[in-house]
């Protein structure tokens, strides 16, 4: 039965397509990226760990006021692990502040299964650190390279001003909030809310989270003393780059939650083999 054929109230038939949506160069600077994060968060929490306070300014140190703390005490003659932003101190027992090492309550700002290494090594974790912070530096500059060269953020992550409309952000918004995800031929390419999303990680968040570690090291200050004027202090680049390092991380947890919501084999295989599956015709056209 051809279309002119075909009866007012007949349902048109779906089709599965198969596209092309991940570049090799993505998928590959995608996961260096993952492994290179899991090590620098976990090695990051262990360097937090042997000075678990956050300063504004030039100076910090013990006598100093933190603008946070995680630590420990006692309350009522019982170990109480705490987190103290400015004056608001919250109990934390158990998980920061004061956690159990082999059966013991032990003061410990991030608990061992959250760091690398478990045990307290500030050099190992140093070590971790510095190392792939440079991976991570250089993967970022492969990627940045590509996606210049090749025209992928032109192509694929600059909305254009229909998709700038406050109204249509607003509906984008409110679809993501009650679970509708794009299907069809608008889930052949980011939607505007992931295009915003990777343009302020990769545009803002992570350059100032390199900067600012940058910043906290002797040599590099050394060669570049105007990173001190620009962030304020060493201690105020250690606590911007920790907060920003916070943000990325909330980042990642709403990332995933979007790929477990939308889709998990879909968006996992389109980052593996690079292909993505859409439905055509039916109620999805």
């Amino acid at each position: 039965m051809n279309e002119e054929t075909r009866p007012a109230h007949a349902p048109s038939r779906q089709t599965t397509v198969l596209i092309r949506r991940h570049s090799v160069a993505t998928r590959l600077t995608h996961w260096l990226n993952v492994l290179c994060l899991s090590v620098l968060l976990l090695s990051g929490l262990q360097i937090f760990n042997a000075y678990p306070r956050l300063h504004w300014g030039q100076y910090g140190a013990d006598a100093d006021p933190a603008f946070l703390t995680i630590g420990a005490g006692e309350s009522n003659g019982d170990p109480r692990g705490y987190v103290r932003i400015g004056s608001i101190s919250v109990p934390t027992t158990g998980v920061l502040g004061l956690s159990k090492i082999d059966g013991e309550w032990t003061p410990r700002a991030f608990p061992s299964w959250l760091t690398l290494p478990s045990y307290q090594d500030l050099a190992a974790g140093r070590r971790w650190h510095f190392f792939f912070a440079w991976a991570f530096v250089i993967n970022g500059l492969v990627y940045l390279g590509y996606g210049l060269l090749s025209g992928h953020f032109l192509r694929d992550l600059a909305p254009d001003r229909h998709e700038l409309a406050p109204g249509h952000i607003w509906r984008e918004t409110l679809d993501h909030a009650r679970l509708r995800f794009p299907s069809g031929e608008q889930a052949r390419r980011y939607n505007t809310l992931q295009k915003l999303a990777y343009i302020a990680v990769i545009a803002g968040l992570l350059p100032l989270m390199v900067l600012t570690g940058l910043t906290m090291s002797p040599g590099v200050d050394a060669a570049f003393p105007v990173l001190l004027d620009i962030f304020g202090g060493r201690q105020t680049a250690r606590t911007l780059h920790f907060i920003t390092a916070s943000l990325l991380v909330l980042f990642v947890v709403i990332h995933v939650a979007m790929v477990i919501l939308s889709g998990p084999w879909n968006n996992v295989r389109a980052m593996i083999t690079g292909r993505y599956v859409i439905r055509q015709g039916g109620h999805d056209a």
